[in-house]
């Protein structure tokens, strides 16, 4: 028996060594060429690569479509995984490859069937943006098969990648309206719920469209709607503990004319905030063309799967994107039609539901899955009143996604050639922020606007009679713009631009509150002259304008009771907080938690509990919401299940008291704490002692989501620039997570520690360390 169990572990450490042997074969034969020549079928020409020490290539060109080649080859050696991962996101493909750990994620955006609109977009492509894209492929697939072995998380997963094919780069893009925009109408249900229990009034009170810290550029004010004279619903069932608030996709982006900055050109600032993970959203490259179509050198993020800068720096125009939020779906009630079963009305008549099937897989598992479709989209939910809802969203327009307006923009030369380029943009919707060398700076909304008639979107509504609807996208000169203000400055993060007739033809697609946008503004107006260090500090400000009214309300509800000692004790730090969100402060993470609490309280109760996820209700100008019941305190609108505004509230310091207890007391209860930087690879919570190679060291962050520099467990800023155009050797540049998805690569994770730290790095790739050459 002893030699029998003596061969069991020399048999098992066998096996072990040989999985390890194999694992370490993916890893270091999955690492990209990084020197010689590579023989490249397809191109017209060779292209040079050049990369730094952090791994940033330049790519020198004789064409765009060569240089579209050579980023594909460098997306696939280093990003493959990634790629692979948004077009499964995008066509709900994901089970092929993780199983069932994805069926819901994939079963929410079937409907949407983007793989077969991504088909279509690419058979109707102009032939020179289907020639740069095939030419992208071609280098993608290329790469792919220079790879000694498959990337590692193939073998993790025991699949094999499959190439790639042209409509997966419009599965990419798709993938970022997924990403930006939520796939369902969510705040039309959100609406619906509560006027279903409160009326409509009701309704507007929860869901209002103006917000305390509203910070327009047009400096405009929005009206708060009446209270609701009247609400008594029922009690509120098995309404949860609150939880972490959800981190909205969302950035910061800002100009300042010529006149303003210290290079006499426009000084143009980004930063995108989205889920930060390894490897990272976007990888860096400097792109320089010297022969077709002029001369071209451009730096910026591309992002893998795609073949053009997405944002950057060309020398002629900077340019950079925040999230727009304006309305781009709506919900519309599926009428039944009467008498007629599975048909529904139209203002042309009554139509038939129509049913796809969709093929859909789980590993190898495969059956089909029906999906309903109408003239204005996919049904896909009920809503409160028990009515069908179909969602009328662009991403389902024919010309959803253009790379063409990518391409332009590359070229672009000055502020109004961008916006025109923009307002015949397709993509998800963006604010555009642009300067130019000249010094002149703008803002639009880049991508299409619905034209709606008979209705402003903010609730669910049946177009069968006629009177409303959408007449296509808006014209050019109809998306509101701003070019050259007189004080030479503007700033978008996120929150309503404008108001009044401009604000009503872009809605309200969930916008979040003007706290950062204020601060931002706050900067701007308190110097009048500005460097790519001084756009870095504002990018890595702190205050938090949001909490600072939290912070007064709790500190007054905190004196008024004085017979708790837990809440006796919390008082000081609140009264000694600074205003902003260090992680070293006890004070912010007791408002932040009191805040929190409240809101979630509130909105489980007011909409009858929460199924599910505990923010599942709150939108960010649920806030507002909240702050003027509590300054009001109407009695009649006491959350169900609360005696009174008192009760409410002390249900809330319950919670945080709670909290503090759960952690060990307030000396350990600091925002640090709570607020970890958690960049992981998406497989390392399933394999154990992943983690350990892909993940960079956790660190505790300052700024939270509500502060100019926004971070949250997982997520933050996927990048900051701050450049003029023309002087791009001054300028400033952080990414997270670096270029390579390979944890052996030799610049893993460069540059991580400048983005966590907020040390000051450049905006150009540095000094050549690398070299490569790609012939045909």
């Amino acid at each position: 028996m002893a030699r029998i169990g003596r061969w069991a572990l020399w048999l098992g450490a066998a096996l072990l060594l040989l999985v390890a042997a194999l694992f370490a074969w993916h890893l270091y034969g999955a690492r990209p060429r990084l020197t010689g020549e590579v023989r490249a079928p397809g191109l017209a020409a060779s292209v040079a690569i050049a990369r730094d020490a952090a791994g940033v290539p330049t790519i020198t060109a004789a064409s765009r479509a060569d240089a579209a080649y050579a980023l594909g080859y460098l997306h696939a050696q280093e990003r493959f995984f990634e790629m692979d991962g948004l077009r499964r996101v995008a066509a709900g493909e994901l089970s092929q490859l993780f199983g069932a750990a994805t069926v819901y994620a994939d079963r929410a955006v079937l409907a949407h069937r983007f793989r077969a609109r991504a088909r279509g977009i690419v058979a109707r492509m102009a032939p020179a943006e289907r020639a740069l894209l095939d030419r992208y492929v071609a280098g993608v697939n290329r790469g792919l098969g220079d790879l000694s072995a498959t990337p590692f998380e193939y073998a993790l997963l025991r699949a094999e990648p499959a190439p790639w094919r042209a409509e997966d780069t419009v599965l990419a893009v798709f993938a970022m309206y997924l990403n930006l925009q939520p796939s369902l109408p969510k705040t039309e249900l959100f609406r619906a719920r509560a006027a279903r229990r409160g009326g409509r009034a009701f309704a507007d009170l929860l869901y209002p469209s103006a917000t305390p810290l509203d910070a327009p550029i047009d400096g405009s004010r929005l009206s708060l709607p009446p209270l609701p004279a009247r609400f008594a619903p029922q009690a509120a069932p098995g309404v949860p503990a609150p939880g972490p608030e959800p981190a909205v996709p969302g950035s910061n982006n800002w100009a300042v004319a010529g006149r303003l900055s210290s290079s006499g050109g426009a000084l143009v600032a980004n930063d995108m905030h989205l889920g930060i993970r390894v490897p990272g959203m976007w990888y860096r490259a400097r792109i320089v063309v010297r022969g077709e179509g002029g001369p071209l050198d451009i730096t910026g993020v591309t992002l893998p799967g795609t073949p053009t800068v997405v944002a950057g720096s060309n020398g002629h125009i900077a340019w950079g994107f925040t999230n727009s939020y304006i309305d781009t779906a709506d919900a519309i009630v599926v009428e039944p039609a009467h008498g007629r079963p599975g048909w529904y009305r139209t203002a042309r008549g009554d139509q038939p539901i129509r049913r796809v099937a969709q093929p859909f897989c789980v590993k190898t598992a495969c059956r089909t899955v029906s999906v309903e479709e109408t003239i204005w989209g996919p049904i896909v939910a009920v809503d409160a009143f028990g009515r069908r809802i179909a969602m009328r969203w662009t991403a389902h327009a024919r010309d959803a996604v253009k790379l063409a307006s990518f391409v332009a923009m590359e070229r672009a030369r000055s502020v109004g050639e961008a916006i025109a380029i923009a307002h015949s943009a397709a993509l998800p919707q963006q604010n555009l922020m642009v300067g130019d060398r000249d010094g002149h700076i703008g803002w639009t909304v880049m991508g299409q606007v619905p034209a709606r008639f008979g209705y402003d979107g903010r609730d669910a509504v049946s177009l069968a009679d006629g009177r409303r609807g959408w007449r296509g996208m808006l014209p050019p000169q109809a998306i509101p713009t701003v070019i050259d203000p007189a004080d030479g400055r503007l700033w978008t993060a996120n929150a309503r631009v404008v108001g009044g007739a401009a604000y009503a033809r872009l809605g309200d697609g969930g916008y979040d509150t003007g706290a950062r946008a204020l601060r931002i503004r706050e900067r701007l107006f308190a110097a009048d002259r500005f460097t790519p260090r001084d756009f870095l500090s504002i990018q890595l400000d702190t205050t938090s304008l949001r909490n600072r009214w939290w912070q007064q309300r709790l500190l007054a509800e905190l004196r008024a009771r004085t017979g708790d000692a837990r809440l006796s004790a919390m008082a000081a730090p609140v009264a000694a907080w600074d205003g902003r969100a260090e992680t070293g402060s006890v004070g912010y993470r007791l408002i932040a938690a009191f805040r929190q609490a409240a809101l979630a309280d509130a909105y489980a109760r007011y909409m009858g509990g929460t199924p599910g996820w505990q923010a599942n209700y709150l939108i960010p100008a649920s806030e507002g919401a909240l702050r003027r019941l509590l300054t009001e305190q109407p009695a009649h609108l006491v959350p169900p299940g609360r005696h009174d505004w008192r009760g409410f509230v002390d249900a809330a310091l319950l919670r945080v008291a709670t909290d503090v207890e759960e952690a060990g007391g307030l000396d350990v209860f600091s925002w640090g704490a709570a607020s970890p930087a958690a960049v992981r690879h998406p497989l390392a919570r399933n394999v154990p002692g992943l983690g350990w190679l892909t993940d960079p060291a956790d660190r505790a962050l300052p700024g939270d989501s509500g502060v100019v520099r926004a971070q949250a467990p997982g997520f933050g800023a996927s990048e900051r620039f701050a450049v003029s155009p023309g002087h791009e050797g001054e300028g400033l540049f952080h990414m997270p997570s670096g270029q390579s998805g390979n944890p052996v690569s030799p610049y893993y994770l460069a540059g991580h520690r400048d983005w966590e730290d907020g040390r000051a790095t450049p905006f150009l790739p540095g000094p050549a360390k690398w070299r490569m050459r790609l012939v045909p």
